[in-house]
């Protein structure tokens, strides 16, 4: 009698890492020299994808690469097998010879989930032409309406051990950071408290279409659980001990606490970032946000509790008391969408520490050079700011705490810079302690938002290039003055948008920033989660070469990329 296996009990869980699989189509009639180099293509850019991609906190995706070529039917049914018990999430082909598309890559395609990303790699090879083979896959891909994207690249036409190109390796390498990002999130969650605060219906929870275009989750928790953990001081107070004498040591007097009922309140907002730390760990979750406003801090009608600005900030950096840490997304105010947006930048960029702030003033250059004009400050009339003017980026909470120095700075000198004000007690009377500093110049990376819409169903994204300028001193003063001086500030240069431009089309009241962070990448991730991408900039060209990756096939033959994920969205 044939009877069922019973699995293990397991009482810890880890998620799984995305896995990428690397394989190559071949032509069962060619030499046995050209199939021995076609395997050693193979494990060259199994090598150069291991090497290049990094998760967040440092961790690497598993590479498996396929000995056997898949010269048809059979050879596609093994690979398959076991690329699937291996896990494989992601797939990358690299043919060097030519190949049947349906009869190797296309039977293979079939064990797999039709949104799985594809990447078609190869040399501009003329001897047994696997570029011929990319292209004629790509067209019969695109013809049954999957994406697939190519990487038309350079390795040498001859040798039995040929080496890809740096500029072909970094196009791929963006392509993994891009599939990992939209496979390694599949099935992770995220956890919210409250429910959507200050009415913002940008910030709302869209749960269902979170879930079907990410495969996010989204976990809703009451804060009144954590006012009810807060007052049963349910956390470990030896470690909270640790982190006030952490921030004793690297803050000292510049967190402003005039009296012991203040000290009490700061080491309240400590104890909620241990508390929400240790909930977030329990439920694996990769990303947060906090309602804060109304009910928490501001509504007298009860008891108001101290700003959250500290635990957001921690949450965001990449480091706290313990020593380095994971950036781990967070949003103030419950903004899902802004939280959304911070998950995505970070994993694309392999874990580098996102910026959340409003998108507050923004000065169009006549208006920041007539400032400066009142000031007496002399301009140079070369800087990106006196051309463009800027966006003076501030909230209350959940801007990192390394954003207050360049990337790599050590952490000490990163608080070194930080100040911690008495929170504005008219929006937060329960008080607390503010976080604040001014991000220095030379910041590069992206600038944008996801938005929703229900008109269409879909999600959008509204980026731009970006980098962070500084003013002279008294300028700068006056700008954070003409806002909320005590909250962090980031002067924000767009490359493409002018300023007339960015503050007409802003999708919401937030905006999000995160450094090392390339427009290819941003690019296929949008293609792989048929996310609309949003850049109405007048100056920007349709296609900078590069910079941008190239249009699928997909796109062009079905009215353009627009066009063509509004007709995916209703398959």
């Amino acid at each position: 009698m044939t009877t069922a296996r019973k699995l293990p009990v397991v009482k810890t869980s880890s998620p799984a890492l995305p896995v990428i699989g690397v394989f190559a189509t071949c032509d069962p009639r060619i030499d046995e020299q050209s199939r021995t180099r076609a395997r050693n293509v193979v494990e060259m850019a199994a090598n150069v994808v291991a090497g290049g991609v990094a998760l967040p906190g440092g961790a690497r995706p598993d590479v498996v690469w396929a000995a056997t070529l898949v010269d048809g039917e059979r050879q596609a049914d093994i690979v398959a097998r076991q690329f699937k018990e291996a896990g494989v999430s992601v797939l990358v082909a690299v043919p060097d010879t030519w190949a049947f598309p349906q009869l190797g890559l296309i039977s293979l395609l079939a064990h797999f989930p039709k949104d799985t990303p594809l990447n078609l790699t190869c040399g501009n090879c003329g001897p047994k032409p696997g570029v011929v083979f990319v292209h004629a896959a790509s067209g019969a891909i695109s013809q049954y309406g999957r994406l697939v994207h190519i990487n038309v690249g350079t390795w040498p036409d001859t040798g039995l051990t040929p080496v890809m190109t740096p500029e072909t390796a970094a196009a791929l390498v963006d392509w993994c950071y891009a599939a990992c990002t939209f496979a390694g999130l599949k099935g992770r969650r995220v956890v919210l408290f409250g429910h959507d605060s200050m009415g913002m219906e940008t910030a709302l929870q869209h749960v269902i279409p979170t879930r079907n275009t990410f495969g996010i989750e989204i976990t809703r928790l009451d804060m009144k659980l954590l006012a009810d953990m807060l007052r049963k001081e349910a956390y470990d107070r030896k470690e909270l001990k640790a982190l006030r004498a952490w921030f004793d040591t690297h803050v000292g007097t510049r967190i402003e606490l005039p009296t012991e009922d203040d000290s009490a309140r700061f080491d309240q907002s400590l104890a909620l970032y241990l508390l929400v730390r240790d909930i977030m760990s329990d439920l694996n979750a990769v990303g947060g946000g906090f309602m804060s406003q109304l009910e928490w801090g501001s509504d007298t009608r009860g008891i108001p509790l101290p700003v959250a600005d500290a635990m957001e900030s921690l949450f965001n950096a990449s480091f706290d008391h313990a020593g380095r840490k994971t950036p781990l997304p967070y949003a103030t105010e419950a903004d899902c969408q802004g939280l959304l947006t911070m998950l995505f930048y970070t994993w694309l960029s392999g874990g580098n520490p996102p910026l959340f702030m409003d998108f507050r003033k923004v000065w169009e250059p006549w208006e920041i050079k007539a400032l400066a004009a009142q000031l007496g400050i002399p301009l140079r009339g070369d800087t990106p700011w006196e051309k463009k003017g800027l966006v003076d980026g501030d909230n209350s909470g959940s801007a990192s705490l390394d954003w207050a120095a360049l990337p790599g700075t050590p952490a000490a000198d990163i608080m070194a810079r930080i100040t911690m004000p008495l929170a504005d007690k008219d929006y937060f009377p329960g008080l607390g302690n503010s976080v604040s500093f001014v991000s220095p110049e030379g910041i590069e990376g992206i600038a944008g938002r996801i938005a929703y819409s229900a008109l269409n169903g879909m999600f959008s994204m509204f980026w731009d290039e970006a980098a962070t300028v500084a003013l002279p001193g008294a300028l700068a003063t006056a700008v954070c003055n003409t806002s909320t001086a005590t909250w962090p500030h980031t002067f924000v240069v767009p490359r493409y948008a002018t300023m007339v431009e960015y503050k007409q089309y802003a999708p919401a009241n937030h905006l999000h920033m995160t450094w090392g962070l390339k427009p290819a990448r941003l690019q296929y991730w949008m293609d792989m989660a048929n996310v609309l991408s949003c850049t109405p900039w007048q100056a920007r060209p349709a296609f900078i070469e590069k910079t941008d990756r190239p249009l699928p096939l997909l796109y062009l033959q079905n009215g353009g990329e627009t066009a063509a994920k509004q007709l995916l969205a209703r398959r």
